[in-house]
């Protein structure tokens, strides 16, 4: 009898046993189910999702801009202040401007652009907000260009100021900002701190469009010896025509101004040679030949230049001068 106790309760003891290790094996099983299953929502909602970041990124590198804009737009309308979402959007609406021929959009673009960038900086750690500036700088410069004004001078400077020299973090191009910060200070009428950016810019790399820019800067500061020394590095190895045609103008005037008339005659009409449509040229040549006394020879070239473009103002005023 209390043999078949004992083997009752070994029995018992067993089935306990077997019934616990299914036991811990369904709820292991069921425990890894769960898992598996928020980890799968997880992964599609943040990798497989095309409307995640993940997806953004992965078209960023694409350099799928449009794909870029259209995500982060939709969700930027859920999330306004997703930091990530703001720069990528940011960024893609640059990109998309600069590509853009229909100067109304780009002119949006660049809108949110800079909207979204800015946004973005106050949520950013130093490395991206370096960054952001970066861009920022950038894109008020394009608005500049394709306005034709020089309303955001003053703010391409700031921003690119504020991103400093951490080329690195981006990519950028020590020369290409400070040719651009050169620029602008020119177009707010700062000839002095303009030169000293088109100086640092010559000194990391040469270029012919940069001794134009300089010698133009040292004309409007009325120093036309260093001028004439820039315009003649041009002269000596210069391909680009236009460029060519610009410091050829630019001579000219520096000589009318020091009354080496010969000199810049010489200069207009080689200018005339390549094309004899230049209204700055005969109007240069009219204005030399007002300061040499002969009114009816300078009233000849400035009526030639009305012929070809009838709005030009200097041959305007000329003309009414002497009416």
């Amino acid at each position: 009898m209390r043999r078949i106790e004992k083997n009752y309760d070994k029995n018992k003891i067993l089935y306990l046993n077997i019934f616990r290790i299914v036991k811990f094996i369904i709820l292991f099983l069921l425990i890894i189910s769960i898992i598996s299953f928020f980890s799968y929502k997880t992964a599609k909602l943040f990798f497989f999702n095309d409307q995640s970041m993940y997806y953004v990124k992965k078209q960023w590198k694409n350099l799928d801009y449009q794909s870029v804009y259209d995500v982060t737009t939709s969700i930027l309308y859920r999330a306004p202040f997703n930091s990530s979402a703001l720069i990528f959007h940011g960024y893609a609406s640059f990109f998309l401007a600069s590509g853009e021929s229909d100067n109304i959009k780009a002119q949006n673009l660049l809108d949110e652009a800079i909207i979204s960038m800015r946004q973005a900086t106050l949520f950013a750690n130093d490395k991206v907000k370096s960054q952001l500036y970066y861009m920022l700088g950038k894109a008020y410069f394009y608005k500049n260009q394709f306005s034709s004004s020089y309303y955001y001078a003053d703010l391409v400077i700031k921003y690119l100021n504020q991103f400093g020299e951490n080329y690195d973090t981006i990519g950028a191009n020590p020369n290409e900002i400070a040719e651009i910060i050169g620029l602008c200070y020119a177009d707010l009428g700062m000839p002095a701190e303009s030169n000293l950016w088109f100086t640092k810019a010559l000194s990391e790399k040469s270029s012919d469009f940069l001794l134009l820019s300089i010698a133009e800067q040292y004309n409007n500061l009325k120093q036309y010896n260093i001028a004439e020394q820039y315009l003649y590095r041009i002269s000596e190895s210069c391909k680009d025509e236009k460029i060519l045609m610009r410091s050829r103008f630019l001579l000219g005037e520096i000589y009318t101004e020091q009354e080496r008339y010969e000199d810049a005659i010489a200069e207009f009409k080689q200018i005339l040679e390549k094309n004899e449509n230049s209204a700055d040229a005969l109007y240069g040549l009219g204005v030399i030949y007002e300061k040499q006394g002969d009114i009816i020879k300078a009233r000849s070239e400035w009526r030639k230049v009305l012929r070809i473009q009838e709005n030009h103002i200097g041959a305007l005023k000329k003309l009414l001068e002497y009416k």
